[in-house]
C-alpha cells in the first residue's frame, strides 16, 4: 500500500464518541487514536465540553481534539458514512451481526477505500442505546473477561485503534484470525448509499407501511427493525435507493386511490 492510499484510509476511519460523560476520557481516547495513526475524532452530545482535563489526558494529541466536530445527534455525525459499526459490551434485542474486533477492523479498512467509515462508542456508564445501535451495520464486541468485562472508554478505543492499525499495515494475525462464522454484512462498494440516503429510505418506508396499513394494529417497531437490518445487509447503492423510493411512492399513490374509491368501485 502506498503512502497516499494509506493516508486516504486513515482519513476515512472515524472514531465517534457518543454522550461522553468525563472530559478526560475524550483526551485519553484521542491519545489512543493518535498512537495508532488515526486522526478523525468525532464527538456527539458530550455531557461536558473538552476542558483542561481533556488536554492533560491527551498528552500531545491536542490537534485531534481541536479538529473534532461536535454534533447534537448520531444521525448527523454519520450522515455521509458508508459503513457504521457500534461497539457494545452487551447483548441486545437489536440483532446486528456480531463482529470480533480483528474482523471488524479488517472489514472497516476495506470499506474505507470507498468512503467514510465510523466506529461508534457509547457512554461510559451505559454505552450506546438501542436506537443508536439500530443505526449501525454491525456490533463489535471485545471478548473481555466475562467475570470482569468492564472496559474504560479509552481502553476500548485503544483496542479497536490497534486492530485498525494492524489492518492498515496488512497484519491480520493470520488467515481467518478473529473472524465470526457466517458473516452476513460485507463492506460496502464505492457506489454504496450514504447513511443519510438510507435513513431517508427508512423514513419513507415507515410512512408507506402506515399508508397501506401493513401493521394492521400491531406495533411497527419489530417489523421496521427487521427491514432495517435487511436493507443494511444489502449494501444498497444510490440508484437502488432511488428505485425503492419510486416503488414506495407508487404504493402510497395506490393507497390514496384505494381510499378514495366507493364500495361500487367509483372514485369519489
Amino acid at each position: 500500500m502506498d503512502a497516499t492510499s494509506q493516508a486516504t484510509l486513515e482519513r476515512n476511519l472515524r472514531i465517534v464518541l457518543v454522550g461522553t460523560q468525563h472530559p478526560g476520557n475524550i483526551g485519553s481516547a484521542a491519545r489512543a487514536m493518535k498512537a495508532m495513526g488515526l486522526t478523525r475524532l468525532v464527538l456527539v452530545a458530550p455531557e461536558k465540553a473538552p476542558d483542561r482535563d481533556t488536554h492533560a489526558m491527551a498528552a500531545g494529541a491536542d490537534d485531534l481534539i481541536e479538529a473534532a466536530p461536535v454534533f447534537a445527534g448520531l444521525v448527523e455525525a454519520i450522515s455521509d458514512c458508508r459503513w457504521v459499526l457500534g461497539c457494545t459490551a452487551r447483548n441486545r434485542r437489536i440483532q446486528l451481526e456480531p463482529m470480533h474486533p480483528r474482523d471488524a477492523a479488517g472489514r472497516a479498512v476495506l470499506a474505507a477505500a470507498n468512503g467514510p467509515v465510523a466506529l461508534v462508542f457509547g457512554r461510559e456508564r451505559s454505552g450506546l442505546d438501542n436506537a443508536e445501535m439500530a443505526l449501525c451495520h454491525g456490533a463489535v464486541h471485545i471478548p473481555s473477561n466475562p467475570e470482569f468485562s468492564s472496559l474504560n472508554l479509552a481502553a476500548a478505543v485503544q483496542v479497536l485503534s490497534y486492530e485498525l492499525r494492524c489492518a492498515l499495515l496488512g497484519d491480520t494475525g493470520g488467515e481467518g484470525a478473529g473472524r465470526v462464522e457466517g458473516t452476513r454484512t460485507p463492506p460496502p462498494s464505492a457506489e454504496a448509499a450514504t447513511h443519510a440516503q438510507l435513513e431517508g429510505l427508512f423514513e419513507h418506508l415507515a410512512t408507506t407501511l402506515d399508508a397501506i396499513d401493513f401493521h394492521k394494529g400491531r406495533t411497527p417497531d419489530s417489523a421496521l427493525r427487521k427491514l432495517r437490518r435487511l436493507y443494511l445487509r444489502a449494501n444498497l447503492d444510490a440508484a437502488e435507493v432511488r428505485l425503492l423510493h419510486g416503488i414506495l411512492a407508487d404504493s402510497e399513490r395506490m393507497a390514496r386511490l384505494a381510499g378514495q374509491r366507493t364500495g361500487d368501485g367509483e372514485i369519489l
